[in-house]
């Protein structure tokens, strides 16, 4: 059996602004652009923006995303300062806009996760063909 070599990981400080979003999608897309299928890069993208987006409107202090490339996948890890998060029921009309962010992430990714007591939410893509 081979090895599992992994891919260096890649870091971005994002600023607690709406524009934090699309700032995490062009650095995904000049670590990743040449290496990725289209659609991949462009599922991860869609991914990560609702991760940055959450952080933005729900997180505390400083955003951090971390973005690794393997042979099978890609793996996103969207964190800030906060404490964690609030398992509070929301409910929400049919016309509200927004709360869908981890319902799309979790329909999505292959896998996903929360760390305890953090704000820190992953998920991992895997890659066409792998």
């Amino acid at each position: 059996m081979a090895a599992h070599t992994r891919s260096p990981v890649h870091r971005a400080s994002l600023s607690r602004e709406v524009t934090a979003p699309r700032a995490a999608r062009r650095a995904l897309e000049r670590w990743f652009g040449p290496c990725l299928e289209t659609s991949d890069l462009d599922l991860v993208k869609l991914l990560t923006s609702e991760l940055v987006a959450n952080a933005v409107v729900h997180g505390t202090g400083e955003i951090t995303m971390l973005a690794r490339l393997d042979a099978d996948r890609v793996n996103v890890e969207v964190m800030d300062q906060g404490k964690g998060f609030e398992h509070d029921r929301r409910y929400r009309g049919f016309d509200d806009v927004g709360g869908r962010g981890l319902k799309i992430v979790d329909a999505e990714a292959e896998r996903w996760g929360i760390r305890r007591g953090a704000s820190h939410v992953w998920f991992d893509v895997e890659r066409s063909g792998a």
